[in-house]
């Protein structure tokens, strides 16, 4: 028999969950801390919070994360900036993430060899032209996303 009072605990804290998301980065495996020098595969989950499409997403990569490749994320066009050494400084995606869904893209990277905090800043650009920066300018409104390296 369904259990409508076991029922809405559970899906007001959903609804929350999904009020309260950011663009963020974690591991593969939905982690925010990995191990200094370590490869590994993260995962930039991007929800449109607007009631518009998100059109492109940049991703500045933290100094001392080394990126190796990038898993094809269909329906996205993906071009990177890349420093005089030839490491990924920047990563722009372009595509259409329509009002209540969500994208993730995957890359490999390396991590810094000592450990620390990695800052992941991301900016979010709605079919408007709007941005949303995820950078910790105003970070009540725009946390940045983080990984602890140990």
């Amino acid at each position: 028999m369904f259990n409508l009072k076991a029922v809405l605990p559970l899906a007001a804290a959903l609804l929350l969950s999904v009020a309260g998301a950011h663009a963020t980065v974690r591991t593969e495996t939905g982690l925010s801390e990995s191990t200094a020098g370590r490869s590994e595969t993260y995962r930039l989950n991007v929800p449109t919070e607007k009631e518009m499409a998100t059109t492109q997403i940049r991703l500045v990569v933290p100094a001392g994360v080394v990126i190796s490749r990038f898993q094809v994320t269909p329906g996205f066009t993906r071009t990177v900036k890349k420093d005089a050494a030839g490491l990924v400084t920047e990563v722009v995606w372009k595509g259409r993430v329509a009002p209540m869904e969500y994208a993730r893209f995957f890359f490999q990277a390396k991590n810094p060899a000592a450990a620390g905090e990695v800052v992941w800043k991301v900016y979010q650009t709605y079919s408007d032209g709007s941005v949303v920066a995820w950078d910790d300018t105003n970070p009540a409104e725009g946390p940045a996303s983080r990984t602890t390296v140990k």
